[in-house]
């Protein structure tokens, strides 16, 4: 059932109007009432979704159910995580070349 897709009923996802800028990326309306219906059947304190477009090229919202202690010991990512570092030691390893720097060669030392 994991695998399983839930819509969100009450969304409506559209592709952005042509004539939208660039920073759009998505029209999101809503069908209040049956919205809230559905909301009401939701026992989690929040319901996230994707935004996908289907292989015929309609866009909707799927319910993201990920929940983190699932049992399966499976990272929702596989990637590394970045180390935090020591603000007062970023780059303390590193020796600084301001001839590298193109902007620097005119400006001579302060």
């Amino acid at each position: 059932m994991a695998n399983e897709k839930e819509f969100i009923q009450g969304m409506i996802v559209k592709a952005p109007n042509d004539n939208a800028p660039e920073y759009v990326k998505a029209k999101l309306s809503f069908r209040v009432k049956e919205m809230i219906a559905f909301l009401q059947t939701i026992d989690d304190e929040w319901l996230n979704a994707d935004i996908k477009i289907s292989q015929g090229g309609k866009w909707y919202a799927e319910r993201d159910n990920w929940k983190p202690n699932q049992g399966n010991g499976t990272p929702r990512s596989n990637a590394p995580k970045p180390q935090r570092r020591d603000p007062e030691t970023v780059g303390a390893d590193v020796p600084f070349d301001d001839e590298k720097i193109p902007f620097a060669t005119n400006l001579g030392r302060w």
